[in-house]
């Protein structure tokens, strides 16, 4: 990766997003560090997909939605004019993709969804290094995505998994991790904490979307309400990281202001603190080792704060204990796991199901899963499983 006097290539997934739309404000306050090469999107607002076009002046633009590509032409030329004619735009489910395989110095992918896997794949496979805020592709994709990563080449965004990384960064020296003790995991607890099992099984989609501290997209914020994003995280620390899942707690810390800790083996733990804002990771993943200047306001320690830390309420949110379970069973449990949660997601946010059928579905598909060994696993072999996970939860979720 070059120097960051040099400005670094850039390729955003997911642009439109939330994790796109704050990578933008960053490389806007960043003027010079960054080049903003190509900008892939779903497709569900193309007036703003050219909108940020026009404002990185990407000359790539790609739009998962083919439907929309004919809108999204139309859309550059109100807002470019004649120079509209030279922005290359792709369409299709497989354009990002593409984008991400051309070579960018850096690949953010911010998709949503396991659909975000062969993105991941193309931007290791072009040597780009990945700032990955696309869990799932990890999760998902398990052995597959750490056999195509040099080390090094995959720079977490998510706020836990930047922490981590930043406090391995500061305390560990240790190649493989030997130091640590354990990874530590907040969680805020999402709208739901405190309540009981009973509390929530009538709670509306409105109810669940209120999250507390973050503002994200409805289907990361239905995750954090049912706790299963932090299903989805400990998995992925467990990838990242290569520590044992069972080496992973889930702490509850309604601040969201401690990021993640690491514990070493001599009893020191490291802590990342800083007021929640997404800014600061995806800057980390932009600019990694380096830091930009002035990200987002550092903690004010002139006030008076309280930071509180309470264990994880695992019988009224099983969510964490069924990732614990899929990642010991097989290679393909985590992509069953996560495909049935993306069909009780839709299915909730849709208004056909309640809140508990969500977790309830995923853990009965986990329990017809066969699974593959890690020595069998092939792109094929897990895509396969997600097709199988997710007819089977759509036919319990049609009978909820």
């Amino acid at each position: 990766m070059p120097d960051l006097a040099t400005p670094r290539t850039v390729t955003l997934l997911g642009s439109t997003g939330s994790i796109g739309t704050q990578a933008i404000d960053v490389v806007r306050a960043h003027p010079g560090r960054f080049r903003v090469e190509a900008l892939s999107a779903g497709g569900s607002d193309v007036v703003l997909l050219a909108e940020q076009v026009a404002t990185v002046g990407a000359r790539t633009v790609a739009v998962a939605d083919g439907a929309r590509a004919d809108e999204l032409r139309a859309a550059l030329v109100e807002r470019l004019g004649a120079a509209a004619g030279d922005v290359e735009v792709l369409a299709g489910p497989a354009a990002a993709t593409e984008l991400a395989g051309r070579g960018s110095d850096v690949v953010l992918n911010g998709i949503t969804g396991s659909v975000g896997l062969r993105p991941t794949l193309a931007a290791l496979e072009g040597g780009s290094t990945l700032a990955l805020a696309n869990k799932e592709s990890l999760v998902v994709g398990g052995s597959l995505v750490k056999a195509a990563a040099a080390p090094g080449q995959i720079v977490p965004v998510d706020s836990e998994h930047s922490a981590i990384a930043q406090a391995l960064r500061a305390g560990a020296h240790s190649p493989d991790q030997s130091e640590v003790r354990r990874l530590v995991l907040t969680a805020s607890g999402g709208p739901f904490r405190g309540r009981s099992r009973d509390d929530i099984k009538k709670v509306t989609v409105d109810e669940a979307l209120a999250h507390p501290t973050w503002a994200m997209g409805p289907v990361v914020t239905v995750n954090s309400a049912s706790l299963m994003n932090k299903g989805l995280e400990l998995i992925e620390a467990h990838l990242l990281f290569d520590v044992p899942v069972d080496d992973i707690t889930v702490v509850v810390h309604p601040q969201s202001v401690v990021h993640s800790m690491v514990e070493f083996h001599d009893g020191s733990t490291i802590a990342q603190a800083s007021p929640p804002d997404m800014r600061l990771p995806i800057a980390l993943g932009l600019s990694w080792p380096e830091r930009l200047d002035v990200v987002s306001p550092p903690c004010d320690w002139t006030r008076a704060a309280s930071w509180t830390f309470e264990p994880l309420d695992e019988d009224t949110f099983p969510a964490v204990g069924l990732a614990r379970a899929a990642a010991a069973a097989s290679a393909t449990h985590p992509a069953v796991y996560n495909a049935a949660n993306e069909q009780g997601v839709a299915a909730f946010l849709a208004g056909r199901i309640g809140f508990l059928d969500i977790v309830e579905t995923v853990e009965r598909v986990l329990a017809e899963h066969d699974g593959v060994a890690a020595a069998g696993v092939t792109l094929d072999a897990v895509e396969g499983a997600e097709r199988w996970a997710r007819a089977r939860a759509d036919e319990i979720l049609a009978r909820s």
